[in-house]
């Protein structure tokens, strides 16, 4: 069985880690997996949204440490360069929205990967942890780029030197995550979410996404004339068209994501 796992359902690609006896922990294999799964959405139209998620009762353990401490293995730079700041990569720049549907544990690099995603919701029994300090290394794959915006840099500096473990409703409380859900309607919920952006203007998803990514280092000026330049692009889309139309005709609206 692949380790990564791959459906296109109604717009929606379902991207599943599947090593569950290891708590989908990564290996080189699923790590590049991912990878050509992420490119996959991308490039297929019909795709307008990415739903990620983990296979059994966890999410992502982050990187199997038998392959670190392997001699023969990869070794940690071409771990972090090869695998998984790729994936990072391929995360914020993908032009479709992605959704991360925590179902169980997310730790190390698992959680960082969650992080990076667009939207984050998780089950009630999912946790995160930031498990790098314990075995003395630095949070990678994002975490030092992500956390400290998401929930504040004291927050996020005790959490990684600390190695917390953070419940899901905890998360949600700091601002870590989107939305916590029942573990009985996890599923269901997180893929209504998934299937709401997959019928919205994936265009004008993805200016806005680029726009949330520039935000991170621009000043004011620079944001509100990328806000001008993006603004413009989405103007001239068919999905802003149909938009107008469908609000003056008072009808839901029709977007295509073109």
């Amino acid at each position: 069985m692949s380790s990564v796992l791959f459906e296109v359902k109604d717009g929606i690609g379902f991207i599943t880690l599947s090593r569950p006896e290891k708590l989908n922990s990564f290996n080189r294999e699923m790590a590049l997996l991912l990878q050509d799964k992420l490119d996959e959405c991308n490039n297929t139209k019909e795709i307008r949204c990415v739903y990620l998620t983990g296979s059994g009762k966890g999410f992502c353990a982050g990187e199997d440490l038998a392959e670190v401490v392997d001699p023969n293995g990869p070794g940690m730079q071409k771990i972090l360069s090869e695998q998984f700041n790729p994936i990072i990569s391929k995360i914020r720049n993908l032009e479709k929205p992605v959704v991360a549907a925590v179902n169980g544990v997310a730790a190390g690099a698992g959680a960082n990967i969650a992080l990076s995603c667009d939207i984050v919701v998780a089950n009630q029994s999912a946790s995160f942890i930031q498990a790098f300090s314990k075995i003395g290394l630095i949070p990678d794959s994002g975490g030092t780029f992500f956390l400290p915006r998401l929930i504040g840099l004291q927050k996020a500096g005790a959490i990684m030197m600390l190695g917390d473990k953070i419940f899901a409703d905890e998360a949600a409380r700091l601002g870590m995550i989107y939305k916590v859900f029942h573990d009985d309607t996890f599923e269901e919920e997180s893929k209504k979410i998934a299937t709401t952006l997959s019928q919205m203007p994936t265009r004008g998803i993805w200016l806005t996404k680029q726009a949330l990514n520039k935000s991170f280092k621009n000043s004011l000026k620079k944001q509100l004339a990328l806000e001008d330049e993006l603004q413009q692009q989405a103007a001239a889309t068919n999905d802003f068209k149909e938009g107008v139309q469908s609000f003056l005709e008072k009808r839901l609206p029709n977007f295509k994501g073109e």
